[in-house]
């Protein structure tokens, strides 16, 4: 890029692991200016607890951009409605963050940040609060006004996309429709070009039951729907693999010059995505106007305020926005 990336950072659930990671971030410098969207008294109180020494700055968008420096935070501030305590999820304070992912997301819409990167939110809270709520990517699609975002995560060696994400499994099928494969396809086809610098994307597509159906016996899905849309996709130039059974998608043969995995559901794709790589994967919002990566793990409750949470993913998150920004 021809300036410094600006990064914006939520940290999450407040009650959760996500601000003792923003803590223990800040003990390291970072070749970009990192914009905390958070409450500075609970980073505050949660340094404390972890017996760590911060200092923090209000951030100035109108002030020249400087690298984060080891010890020191930069930080939006926003209120909580009430006092988070480690460990204890309080719904009055969903709204809290539900305000700094608008902020993050407005942000990166009007250029005031470059990317965004979100740590781990409690989807149960927020609902509890009264606030329909069923993931990140949704709620961040909504707000750029995009009809269908694509989740895709990855490891070194390993990329997995989602056809369908945050849905009981009673749905999926019934969720996946010729236009909604079709787009979805696009979409990656397009972002591993542009985001990933992939010149001609090789993606392997699932099928949806065992066997890949098994000619029709253990399911019509592919016959009615995949293999038609892969078909129509491959004339428009697009290389496709599939649809391919499940359980052999990811052995190593099959894999060989894949750029991408497209899963039709949650846990058939991420099952493995994380059986070989948890800690070190980085989920990135595809179909977006903005660039945004997310950790790959919960809000660890058992673990916040404790110091033993594992730093790997969020590192791995900013190491990947900050990519995405030098390649845009």
């Amino acid at each position: 890029m021809a300036h410094l990336p600006r990064i914006a950072l939520t940290p999450g659930e407040p009650a959760g692991i996500g601000p003792d990671l923003c803590i223990r971030l800040a003990r390291r410098s970072f070749p970009a200016q990192l914009v905390l969207i958070a409450n500075p008294e609970l980073l505050i109180q949660r340094a404390r607890a972890l017996g760590e020494a911060i200092r923090w700055t209000p951030f100035d968008p109108q002030a020249p951009r400087t690298p984060q420096t080891a010890g020191s935070l930069l930080i939006h501030p926003q209120a909580l409605q009430r006092p988070a305590q480690p460990g204890r999820l309080d719904p009055a304070n969903s709204a809290y963050v539900l305000k700094t992912l608008e902020i993050a997301c407005d942000g990166c819409l009007d250029g005031t940040f470059d990317a965004l990167v979100t740590g781990p939110v409690h989807k149960g809270v927020i609902n509890a609060a009264g606030f329909p709520f069923t993931g990140h990517t949704e709620f961040l699609a909504r707000r750029c006004g995009v009809e269908q975002p694509l989740m895709l995560l990855a490891i070194p060696g390993l990329r997995v996309a989602l056809a369908t994400t945050h849905l009981p499994l009673r749905q999926v099928a019934d969720a996946i429709t010729r236009e909604h494969l079709a787009r979805c396809l696009r979409i990656l086809h397009a972002d591993l070009r542009k985001k990933f610098r992939c010149p001609a994307p090789r993606i392997l597509v699932c099928g949806l039951n065992p066997h890949a159906g098994e000619g029709g016996h253990l399911g019509r899905e592919e016959i009615e729907v995949i293999e038609p849309v892969l078909r129509t996709l491959r004339q428009a130039g697009l290389d496709l693999v599939g649809p391919v059974p499940g359980d052999t998608a990811f052995v190593p043969d099959r894999l060989a010059g894949v750029d991408a995995v497209l899963a039709l559901y949650h846990d058939q794709g991420l099952a493995v995505l994380k059986a070989q790589g948890f800690g070190r994967a980085v989920n990135i919002t595809l179909g977006l106007p903005i660039l945004r990566t997310s950790v790959d793990h919960g809000t660890a409750l058992s673990l916040a305020g404790t110091g033993r949470g594992d730093l790997g993913s969020l590192e791995a998150a900013l190491a990947m926005a900050l990519a995405l920004c030098e390649r845009a």
